[in-house]
């Protein structure tokens, strides 16, 4: 059973930094690809970054330059350092495993003054 376990978010000020992590297990993690998503009050969830087992990675336009995704395939482990939040980048954040449905808990990110 894939579960994915999110944590590091928190209260934050504009243009602070936050790094979030996620803990995989029940996959074969260096093999699989992983992603961050986000979902704000109201809105959909969204996509936010990923990273494929090879290393590489994409992003959200909107995360270009400000965050970037990493992986420990020793660890079983993603985290996302998010540099220069802004108030719009408040939101809940989750990790997935790109190639199941299942979702984590998430993390709650909140950007204020």
């Amino acid at each position: 059973q894939v579960h994915v376990v999110e944590s590091g978010g928190g209260l934050v000020q504009p243009g602070g930094s936050l790094r979030l992590s996620c803990a995989a297990s029940g996959i074969t993690f260096s093999n699989s690809a992983m992603g961050w998503f986000r979902q704000a009050p109201g809105k959909q969830r969204v996509w936010v970054a990923s990273i494929m087992s090879s290393g590489a990675t994409s992003y959200a336009d909107f995360a270009k330059g400000r965050f970037t995704i990493s992986r420990d395939n020793a660890k079983n482990t993603i985290a996302l350092q998010m540099n220069s939040l802004k108030f719009e980048d408040t939101a809940v954040y989750y990790c997935k495993v790109l190639s199941f449905a299942s979702w984590g808990q998430g993390t709650q990110v909140t950007v204020s003054s």
